[in-house]
Parts: C-alpha cells; structure tokens; sequence
C-alpha cells in the first residue's frame, strides 16, 4: 500500500509527490481540534497539508487517518516554544519544497474561564504569553524567507472575540471573563496588525480569524457551539486568499468584522 510506503520511509516519498501548494498548521494533535478539521478542509482544496504537534505519534496517527481517505497530509513534529524545533522544520521544508504557501498559527490554548486577572500567577501568565503569542511570532518570523520564496504567501492566526471589544459574547468588556486568554489573543491580534504592512512588501498578507465558539471538546454543542467544520471553513477562507486579498484584518466565515466597538 501506497499508504503504509509513505509512513516507513518519510521524506522519501514526499518529492515523488506532485507539485502542490503546501501549508503547514501548528497545534494539530487531536481530532476534535479546528487544525485538523482545518487540515482536511484544506488537502480536500488539493494543499499538500503539513501538521505538526509536539508529540510525533499523535499527529503521525491523525495524518494517517486523513492519508487514508486519499488527502496529501504530512505529519512532523514541532514545538513553538523552541527556536531549534522551528528552525528544524524550516530547514526541512525548504529542503523538500523549497516554499511555503500557507502558515497557520493554530497552536494555543489555556481558556481560564472565571479567572481574575489581579490574582493570576505572573509565572502562568509567561507561560501562556509563550504559547498564545510567542509561539506564533516565532513561526513567522523564522518561515518568512520560505513563505516569501512562494510569491503568494499567506499567514493565518487563529484569534478570538476575547481578543477583542467587539464580541458581545466574550469580549474584553464582556460578563465572560477569561483575561489571560483574552490578553494573550488581543497581543496576537495586535501583532497581526503590526505585521501587515512589513510582510505586504514581502508578497505575504497575514489576517487573524476568529473560529468562534467550535465544538472541540465533548459537551460544548450542549453548551451552544458551533461545528467545529463551519469554524474550519473561516480558516480555510482565510488561508486561500488571492494575492490581492486583504491583510491585517480580522475575520470571522470570512467577514471582517473590525476590531473594536
């Protein structure tokens, strides 16, 4: 089988592949998670899908599962906390493609629903700042050259309302209160804005997307999420984009829906 070839020898494989866009998402080790419905949704536009994770196993068992139903998905290990891993993955990339169309920062997490911001651990904070907006600074900064190289890059950073004054839900001045996740977001957002204008002259726009409330864990359809495929769909939308498209903007199912009340 085709299939089982690919697994046992790896990059072997790959440059016997036709020539397609490639995209890589961070984040992906679960199969409830926007990054793998984002990774289908994306090898089903004819992407070659790289999804990355820092457990190997985790993300080479979801790739299967996809490969299996005949997507081109590729599964490598990453940790966006670590300038080597990163820098690990660029160099393989650019070893086997040469480019990189799309790059979507969908690793993040830490929901501290009912927390007070006064009474958080500086030292949890750091470690949220590293994932939430860190992790994804570091990724872009490190595959702009490859992205670059493609003539028609693209940067996605999967955000939130609670980034945000605008979500009525869970915005910044909303009941909800989740204030690192919601600090950490807005940075993200922040910096997506700061980007725009430096990657615009590289050939590269970069948007963030907010997914919305996705059903990404047992119970949270119950608790009035949406499918995780409808929030994957915004990504995508955002992830194809012509190089004309728009950049640092914020968008929701492919809506810019601003930044502030």
């Amino acid at each position: 089988m085709v299939f089982n070839f690919f697994s046992t020898l790896g990059l072997f494989y790959i440059n016997k592949m036709p020539n397609k866009k490639i995209a890589l998402i961070t984040g992906v080790s679960r199969e409830m998670g926007l990054g793998f419905e984002t990774a289908k949704q994306l090898a089903q536009k004819k992407y070659r899908v790289i999804i990355t994770a820092r457990d190997y196993y985790k993300v080479k068992e979801l790739a299967d599962r996809l490969l299996a139903e005949g997507l081109d998905v590729l599964p490598f290990a990453l940790d966006i906390l670590s300038d080597d891993s990163v820098e690990n993955l660029v160099s393989k990339i650019e070893t086997n493609f040469g480019k990189l169309h799309v790059l979507v920062n969908n690793a993040g997490g830490f929901y501290d629903a009912g927390a007070n911001a006064l009474d958080t651990s500086l030292a949890f904070a750091h470690e949220v700042f590293e994932t939430n907006l860190f992790g994804a600074w570091r990724m872009i900064k490190s595959f702009t050259p490859l992205l670059e190289k493609s003539g028609e890059g693209v940067v996605v950073n999967i955000t939130s309302g609670a980034g945000t004054y605008s979500d009525p839900d869970f915005g910044l001045i909303s009941k909800s209160d989740t204030p690192l996740y919601g600090i950490t977001k807005l940075a993200l957002n922040g910096l997506t804005v700061k980007l725009a204008p430096i990657l615009k002259t590289k050939g590269i726009l970069i948007n963030a997307v907010n997914p919305g409330f996705a059903a990404t864990y047992p119970g949270y359809a119950e608790w009035g999420a949406r499918p995780v495929a409808q929030g994957a769909k915004g990504i995508v939308w955002a992830a194809i984009l012509p190089k004309d498209g728009p950049t640092g903007s914020f968008f929701m199912d492919g809506k810019n829906i601003g930044w502030q009340l």
